[in-house]
């Protein structure tokens, strides 16, 4: 159902299942599973009012937004601030680090990591009502920690094609729903 009258909405969607680990191909699209719940969470999305809808710029994103933008016909916006976090200069082994940051706090993260969590954030909030996201498993966690006000950054698994809800108030955005959970081993 969609949301109540007057009440401003933004739907995150975690990307469906990429075609390869995000250790193996620096920009996977979907693999066939990916596909079929890209067209699923579409079908939802479908009986939300949604009016504007958000994409990281990743092809895995572009690939689950394209699903909803055929379904309801509404223009897939491309936004670069809501794309993967990005690995520091001079880590040659982005897997591991990846690996150490998602079981750490942002207190530890580097700067260009607490930069990409603020302007992630900043954007969230600034976004039309009802709009929907398209992005990745460690910007909702960003945007799910600082709402539940914890420094860890894993609060939770969102599975492939998730749906968190997140409701701007006056007063800064407030978490309505996390998205169903999965808990999956990165890979």
């Amino acid at each position: 159902s969609g949301p109540a009258p007057g009440r401003r909405m933004i739907y995150l969607i975690r990307h469906g299942q990429a075609a390869a680990s995000w250790g193996d191909h620096p920009d996977p699209g979907l693999s066939d599973l990916g596909k079929q719940q890209a067209a699923a969470v579409a079908e939802i999305l479908s009986d939300l009012s949604i009016k504007h809808a958000f994409t990281s710029p990743m092809a895995r994103c572009r690939e689950t937004g394209f699903f909803f933008a055929e379904t309801s016909g509404l223009a897939l916006q491309v936004d670069p601030r809501v794309t993967e976090i990005p690995t520091p200069d001079g880590i040659a082994d982005r897997v591991a680090w990846l690996r150490g940051l998602m079981s750490g706090t942002w207190e530890s993260a580097p700067s260009i990591v607490d930069s990409w969590r603020s302007d992630l954030l900043e954007t969230l909030n600034a976004l039309p009502d009802q709009s929907v996201v398209f992005t990745h498993f460690v910007a909702i966690n960003a945007i799910v920690g600082a709402l539940e006000a914890t420094d860890q950054v894993t609060v939770f698994r969102p599975n492939y094609c998730s749906l968190t809800k997140v409701e701007p108030t006056p007063t800064g955005l407030r978490l309505i729903e996390r998205g169903e959970s999965l808990e999956t081993k990165v890979l």
